[in-house]
Formats: C-alpha cells, sequence, structure tokens
C-alpha cells in the first residue's frame, strides 16, 4: 500500500514560515566535520530526526492498495488523489482499472476527484463503491456549477456505480469488506484482503465501547489485522474536548490496537494544526505509552505521504 494523502480535515502545506525555521534548525545542528565531504555530508543529513528533514505531508486522504499490477484499489478521494494521478501518467505497466471506495463525504475525502487524470481517460474505467445510495448524485454535485467548473458528466472514463451491501467485493484474488464507524453523518471503514494478508483503513473513526467489544462481528473484522491505518487525530485532553467530534486520540488508537492484537498500527488523519514536531512526538509518545502498557507485538507508525508498505 501507498500513503498519497494523510492529513484530516483540510490540505495543510508547508508554510514559508515552516520551510525557514525547518532550515535554520539544520544550519544551527551542522558542524565544519559535517560538511569535510559527500560522505559526511550524507551522514549528517541521515542523523537528523525525520520531523526536520521530511515532513508528513499535507494532502487529504487517500491510500492505494495494489493487489495487482495492472488494477488500483483506492480508498478515498482527499487532494492526495492527484498525486496518486500524476505518478501514473509515468508508471509502467500503465493502469486503466479502478476500485474507489469511498469513507464518506466530507469534502477533505472528495477534493482530489476532479483533479485525477484517470477520471478524463476514455480508455479508463472507475467503478466507485460506497454504502451509501445515490453515489452518483453525490459525486456530480460537488462537481456541479458554482463549486467547479467541469461537471461529472465530462468525464470521458467508463464509471460505474456500487452501493455495497452486506457481501464483501472480491477484487483480483482478494476481497474487501466495510464496517459501519462512528462519525457525525456516517462512516466506514473497509477491511482489504489478498487472502493472506489484512489491512483496515479506518479513518474518522471516534472509537467508542463498542468497537472493543469481543463479539463475533468485532472479532472477525479487527482481531489480528497485518495492518490498521487509524484515525488519531487528537491526543488525549482534546478528544475530550472533541467529544463527538469524530476523531480518536493516538492513546486510545493504541489501546484499540493492542486489545485487537494488531500487528502495525499507522497514525492517521493528522491534525492540520500540528507541525511535523508535534507529529513526530505523538508518534513517540504513542510509542511510550504501549511500552507502558507492558505489551509486545504491535508496531507503531506514523502514516506518511509517499510512505510504501508491503503487508
Amino acid at each position: 500500500m501507498k500513503f498519497w494523502g494523510v492529513r484530516g480535515s483540510i490540505p495543510t502545506p508547508l508554510t514559508p514560515d515552516a520551510v525557514r525555521s525547518k532550515i535554520a534548525t539544520v544550519l544551527q545542528r551542522v558542524k565544519p566535520d559535517d560538511l569535510l565531504s559527500a560522505e559526511t555530508r550524507e551522514r549528517f543529513l541521515a542523523q537528523l530526526p525525520p520531523w526536520l528533514f521530511g515532513t508528513a505531508g499535507g494532502n487529504t486522504s487517500c491510500i492505494e492498495v495494489s493487489l495487482h499490477p495492472s488494477y488500483g484499489i483506492i480508498l478515498d478521494g482527499g487532494s492526495g488523489l492527484r498525486e496518486l494521478g500524476n505518478s501514473l501518467q509515468i508508471r509502467e505497466p500503465k493502469v486503466k482499472r479502478f476500485h474507489l471506495f469511498f469513507s464518506h463525504f466530507h469534502w477533505d475525502h472528495l477534493q482530489g476527484i476532479p483533479f485525477f487524470p484517470p477520471l478524463f481517460d476514455p480508455d479508463c474505467q472507475i467503478d466507485c463503491y460506497s454504502p451509501v445510495k445515490d453515489l452518483r448524485s453525490i459525486l456530480e454535485g460537488q462537481m456541479n456549477l458554482p463549486y467547479f467548473p467541469v461537471p461529472l458528466s465530462y468525464a470521458r472514463a467508463k464509471l460505474v456505480f456500487h452501493q455495497l451491501d452486506s457481501k464483501p467485493i472480491s477484487l483480483m484474488g482478494g476481497a474487501v469488506f466495510w464496517k459501519q464507524m462512528n462519525h457525525p453523518g456516517g462512516c466506514y471503514s473497509y477491511l482489504v484482503t489478498d487472502g493472506k494478508s489484512r489491512i483496515i483503513y479506518a479513518t474518522d473513526s471516534e472509537l467508542t465501547q463498542k468497537d472493543f467489544e469481543k463479539n463475533q462481528e468485532n472479532t472477525e473484522y479487527f482481531a489480528s489485522a497485518d495492518a490498521l491505518i487509524l484515525d488519531s487525530q487528537y491526543t488525549l485532553g482534546e478528544a475530550v474536548e472533541k467529544y463527538n467530534w469524530g476523531h480518536s486520540s493516538f492513546s486510545l488508537a493504541v489501546d484499540f490496537a493492542a486489545e485487537w492484537n494488531i500487528k502495525r498500527l499507522y497514525l492517521f488523519h493528522h491534525e492540520p494544526l500540528y507541525e511535523d514536531k508535534k507529529l513526530y512526538n505523538n508518534l513517540q509518545s504513542a510509542r511510550w505509552y504501549y511500552r507502558h502498557l507492558g505489551k509486545s507485538g504491535l508496531e507503531i507508525f506514523l502514516a506518511e505521504e509517499g510512505q510504501e508498505v508491503e503487508i
């Protein structure tokens, strides 16, 4: 899988002040010996913390999952979908069939659709999925005037709309399952499996006690997943203050992943007010909290734009 957008709520590009601050901090750390050769310079850069030499990214939710090189599974159409589309222009072999699953229809999960190049390629087919009915009307509405100058009817790709029922969708030797989560207006998580590995995408999910209950439905869906991409927008204090806003804290995400014996947890849907240093500090706090629980077996990562993961 590859992360093309990891921010929540609204795209958050690096500001000029943030770039200048990163450069100034790097210059404060460099020593004459670090500049002696290409090798010493590379060594110096490699030792910088990730929040300084890099960024978590500013695009909103979009993840690509690959089960087959000629087909693409896409989870959400946030502004990261544009970056995915641009990469497809130079990718070989060419991908002409896409399966796009929507968690819900808040702006930060739709913004990339009008800028997705395959939408205007007559050789492409895009299958769109959601448990919500009238999916076509929803996507058409957000591209109509005065919201966007090019309506969805101008798309040249073949568009096929699917309303999901209780049955999983079989794709390329794998399958996609879904489950409703707790979020204002509704939201759905997706489980993608190739029959061996299992990835769960659960953005915009405010975890409740029901998600921890060891019933059959939860156990079959969550237990022992290989990777869980989970909304972790807040600190615990913020989550309490913003109760019923539809997002979880990183500490509750750790509790949840530990309870369900998840192998890898990816903190996702990053708060737009957080700079990179704050995000990576939250990652360290999440890892410390897990060690404090006295458990083992869970790896915790920060979802970063451009990050590729093989499961």
